[in-house]
């Protein structure tokens, strides 16, 4: 049977992205607002393309020493399609600590990384919309219950970083010098060897709408 030219540009590109590898890095810390509005978008991307290999990076940028102003909240609310909950709101003056959920994810990112965006969609529900600090094993345990998590004791402290999360902050430091900026979140998306600095911002509003700029990148190559 003859293929008419929609149907065969469309088994043309699926051809394209069998052959062709394509990776999605997203450089985020648990505590940090505008990495939680940017989730959206790394879950429409990969809902979209399931075939992407996803890359979660935490960078541990907080470490206790510093909170979250009013201010930048009221900023993130007026750029994204997000309201803070109240409880969050609540306890936006004290110290923020993300070394727990930056050895807790680079468990499950070694571990079990087919659930890592599962996990991490949980971790950000529990922080930013329950108020969790997650600073704990008791703040984690309903998350590590619900996905039959068995990381070691030494996961669940707020006084270093495991070897799997030290290693891991080592790889997004060369990263992030080939990028050209620590700024975060951040989005990267690989092509075979080329690599695009996702402008993330400009999908805050409307999430869905970053996945149609991937496919023009996709559809350039």
């Amino acid at each position: 049977m003859l293929m008419g030219h929609s149907a065969l540009k469309l088994a043309q590109s699926n051809q394209m992205l069998i052959t062709m590898s394509v990776q999605l890095f997203y450089i985020y810390d648990t505590h940090c607002p505008w990495s939680y509005v940017t989730l959206p978008l790394v879950n429409e991307i990969m809902a979209a393309h399931p075939e992407f290999t996803l890359n979660l990076l935490h960078c541990a940028r907080y470490e206790g020493d510093e909170n979250i102003s009013k201010k930048t909240i009221e900023t993130i609310e007026d750029d994204s399609a997000t309201i803070f909950s109240d409880a969050y709101m609540a306890q936006l003056k004290q110290a923020k600590d993300s070394t727990l959920t930056a050895n807790v994810m680079s468990w499950v990112s070694n571990k079990v990384p087919h659930i890592g965006l599962e996990v991490l969609n949980s971790i950000f529900t529990a922080h930013f919309e329950q108020a969790n600090e997650l600073r704990s094993f008791d703040d984690m345990s309903e998350i590590v219950s619900e996905f039959k998590l068995s990381p070691p004791n030494k996961v669940f402290t707020l006084e270093k970083f495991t070897k799997d999360a030290e290693i891991l902050l080592s790889s997004l430091e060369e990263l992030q010098d080939i990028m050209g900026t620590k700024a975060i979140p951040a989005l990267l998306l690989a092509i075979d060897e080329r690599l695009i600095l996702l402008n993330h911002n400009l999908y805050l509003k409307h999430p869905k709408a970053i996945v149609e700029a991937i496919d023009l990148e996709l559809a350039n190559d």
